[in-house]
Parts: structure tokens; sequence; C-alpha cells
């Protein structure tokens, strides 16, 4: 894992790290799953959305693609994401379309191709066009340099009070070996006594941590995972990974050096994407 200043559960990383958002470089053997689901409530046909003349999950596909993984492959539950995949070379699987949630759905692909228990699957999700290839390295990295972790994922620091209180963002804290204590909707580290005292604009040292959504596991744990009972604490806080914690799981987590680029989940942000890709030489 990265080692951020003074971010607490920040450890030394076990390679070399990437110049560009000190990542460590993976040295391991990993795949990469993206799940792609056709339907959203809020950006219909999310999956297929046009990206600059390339479909969004092709645009996933063709990032990871630029990672250290020794194969990227798109897990969809429509013909139509199949064939956008494989008219742009993306390899892709047709899944079933009861799926919960994603992890149902990377359980289901892990099974189709047959994966080992112990290799480890980085899922990355459908709606990231610009996801930096070396945070999924770094992901990956982490996960196989934990042997007691199940899971892997990643965090940066907050800057502002805004992000902070923000319930859409989800805040994690970590232990002295980098992995989750928990995460929260919730503003934790609760700064009991600056937030008493302090200029409203102020956060605590060292800074609260931001939860970025990707993960690693290992193909046998993701196969199990959809059988685990939800967890009460999961359906408060509408965090799937509290039930792997709740039973018990640890996850490891990388603290990166600056916060990944924006997801798409609106219209809104639809156009803010395709105005930087348009704008990337």
């Amino acid at each position: 894992m990265s080692n951020a200043g003074s971010l607490p559960g920040a450890a030394s990383p076990a390679s070399g790290r990437d110049e560009d958002n000190g990542a460590p470089r993976a040295d391991v053997r990993f795949i990469v799953l993206i799940p792609a689901r056709l339907a959203s409530t809020r950006l219909p046909d999310k999956p297929l959305a046009d990206i600059c003349g390339i479909p969004m999950v092709v645009r996933v596909a063709q990032r990871a693609d630029l990672s250290s993984a020794t194969r990227v492959v798109v897990a969809a539950d429509d013909v139509r994401i199949v064939d956008a995949c494989r008219a742009h070379g993306v390899e892709v699987l047709l899944t079933r379309t009861d799926h919960v949630s994603g992890s149902d759905r990377l359980a289901e692909a892990c099974t189709l191709l047959r994966l080992a228990d112990d290799e480890i699957v980085v899922n990355v999700q459908g709606d990231e066009p610009l996801i930096d290839p070396s945070l999924i390295d770094a992901v990956a990295m982490t996960l196989s340099n934990e042997p007691e972790a199940s899971m892997s994922t990643a965090v940066h620091a907050i800057d502002s009070t805004e992000d902070f209180l923000n319930p859409n963002v989800v805040k994690a804290v970590l232990d002295a070996r980098g992995h989750a204590l928990y995460f929260s909707r919730a503003p934790i580290p609760w700064w009991r006594d600056g937030f008493a005292s302090e200029s409203p604009g102020a956060l605590p040292t060292p800074a609260p941590l931001r939860h970025i959504g990707i993960y690693g596991y290992r193909a046998g744990f993701i196969r199990q995972f959809p059988a685990l009972p939800p967890a009460p604490i999961e359906s408060v806080e509408a965090l799937e990974q509290l039930r792997a914690m709740w039973h018990g799981h640890r996850i490891a987590v990388h603290v990166s050096d600056h916060a990944p680029g924006p997801g798409v989940d609106t219209p809104e942000d639809l156009v803010r994407v395709r105005a930087r890709v348009a704008a990337t030489p």
C-alpha cells in the first residue's frame, strides 16, 4: 500500500511507485471484471452512452487494458452490450438479468471463466471511463500483499468540509495496518473538539478519507459473497462492503495520493466527461 504522508492506516509499498499518483506498480497476476447492466434510473442505457464515438463501457475496458491486468472482461446483462464490446474487440460475457447487485454478476462471471479460487479479480465499475490504470494495479497489489484480507479497495484524502459532511461521499476509517475499520456515509472520524471550536471550513489532521468505488477480490471469495446473509449495518448505510466486514472478512485499503477522475451517474456527468475526453489529445 502507498504511504500518503500522515494519513491513517497507510503502509509502505512493497514495490516501485508510479510517478503520477504514488500507486505501486503491479507485479502480480490479476484480471479485471467490469459488470455492466443496461438499466439505469438516472441514465438509461448507460453502458452504451456515446463518449466521442465509443460506448462508455468500451472506454472503461480500454482504460483497464492499460493496467497490468492479464485479461479484461465485461460481464454484461444484455446482448446489446455484448455486441458493442465485440465490435470494439473487448472480451465480454453474457450473464443473467436477475442479479441483485454487481457482486452477484461478478460471482457468475468468475464461475463462467472457471477462475481458480486464489486468482485476484479487480472489479472496475462500468461507469468510470476516466479510471486511472495505475489505481487498478494498486488495488490488485494491495490484496496480493495482504493474505489475511478477503478484499481490497482504495481511498483518498478529503480536502473539503462539504465533501466530509455529504452523505453521498462515503468515508472510511483504517487501522494501523491499513485495513478498513468501517465505511460510512456519516462524517467519520467525527472531530469532536475541532468542530466545536474551529472555523466551519476546518478539517481534522490527518485528513479524513473518501472511499473510491473499486474493489479487489480473490475469486473464491466473490463466489461465496452472494451467499452471505445481508448485514444490518449494510442495510442502514446502503453499503454492500459492510456485509463482508460484518461477517469477519478484512478489507485491505490502498491510500491514493489524489482523487480519481469523475464517474458517470447522470446526464450532466456524461456531458462533463465527454468534454474532458474531447479535450484530451
